[in-house]
Formats: C-alpha cells, structure tokens, sequence
C-alpha cells in the first residue's frame, strides 16, 4: 500500500489535505508528516481537556445548586426572567437521557449538558444574574484577576480549541499558540483545584509530544 497524496485525498478528501499541501507544494512526504503531527497534537490534548471540562461542570453545577437551594437547579431556568433563553440546552439535555430510555436525574443532565452551556453561563449577559454565585467555583484564582472577563475568556478559547479537536478540524498550525493555550488550560483547572495540576502532570503527555512533533517536523525546540 502507498501512502501518498492520490491515497489520502481519496480517503480523507482533497478539500482536508489542500491545505497541507499548499504548505508543502513540492514536498507531498512532509504535507502527510504535518498532517500526522496534527492528530497526534489532538490526541495529546485529551487528558487536559476531558479533565477541564468534567472540573468545570461539576464546580459550576454545585454552586448553582447552592444558590438555587436545590439539586435540580436547571428547573429554576424555565422561568427565570434573566435564564430562560438558556432553557434550550436543558431541554435537549433530558430529552437525550429520555431517548436512551433513562430515569432524568440531576447528574444526569449535569453530564448530558455541553460544554457550550457551562461556557456560557460565564457569558456578560448574566454577570449580574450568576457571576456572584458561580465566582466561589474558582476559589484559588488570583485576586487581582477575580473578575467574569477573566474566566470567560479563556473558557470560550478552550471551547474553541475543544471543538476544532473534536471535529478532527487541524490545530497544528502555530505550535507555540497550543501550547500557551494548554499552559492557561491548566492554570484554569488550578483555580478550580490546587492538587489537580499536579496529579494532571503525571497523566498529561502534552509536552513530550510537543517535543516530537518539533523533532518529527525539524522545527525549533522551545526552551523552557
């Protein structure tokens, strides 16, 4: 079998791999290296990612049902006048757990909502609604950053990130970029947790790809 530039563009589509071969317009080999580099970035992302988002949900879910007062704090959106345009996802949310025939239950649609939900619960629409309640999920952000901006932007990076991944879309243009986003990422799970971080390193492969991806590509090793 060849591996070439006829093979996967047949398999994976001419529109996918143009833009690596416009990279790499007299060199097919390297265009098909990069395109390897960018699944492997993708996949190194995973333990990073998976533990963000399962930190997130459950720290934002907690506090909104602290400030709720219940368990089932998305009940409280339906006629929420400042919430209800957000009612949408927790409806999808129990109509997939009811589709697979199961009982609704808080956790359950703690873990059917997207990430785009949790995201934007930090958006400045509802700074004045939720930003008081859902602030004490990141108990060890730094003082001088403790402002709404602060959280929701990396978070909707980290979105953006999530889905270009999940997508099978390419990352691997502009290393170096990933990489402060990876950095920030983890950051962000310390204001949630302090120990996670730590216990995050021995799992994260992030950084030893990064390094054979560099070598792999004959880029620049980033000094650290």
């Amino acid at each position: 079998m060849v591996f070439d530039k006829v093979y996967f563009e047949k398999k994976f589509s001419a529109h996918r791999m143009d833009r690596y071969y416009s990279l790499y317009p007299n060199d097919e080999t390297r265009a098909i290296k990069h395109y390897e580099c960018n699944i492997s970035l993708s996949e190194s992302l995973y333990t990073s990612i998976s533990i963000f988002e399962v930190t997130l949900r459950n720290a934002l879910s907690r506090e909104l049902s602290r400030m709720s007062g219940i368990p089932n704090w998305y009940n409280i959106f339906q006629n929420h006048p400042n919430l209800g345009n957000l009612n949408h996802y927790i409806e999808e949310a129990k109509q997939h757990i009811f589709t697979r025939h199961e009982a609704i239950s808080p956790s359950k649609v703690v873990s059917e909502l997207t990430l785009g939900f949790w995201v934007s619960l930090l958006n400045s629409e509802y700074e004045r609604t939720l930003w008081q309640a859902l602030r004490r999920a990141f108990p060890h952000m730094p003082r001088n950053k403790r402002q709404r901006r602060n959280v929701s932007a990396p978070l909707n990076t980290f979105r953006r990130l999530r889905n270009r991944i999940f997508h099978n879309e390419p990352i691997c243009w502009n290393l170096e970029r990933v990489e402060t986003i990876h950095n920030e990422l983890v950051e962000v799970i310390g204001w949630m947790d302090r120990d996670l971080p730590l216990w995050l390193k021995k799992n994260d492969r992030f950084d030893d790809v990064c390094i054979e991806i560099r070598k792999k590509m004959g880029w620049k090793i980033r000094e650290t």
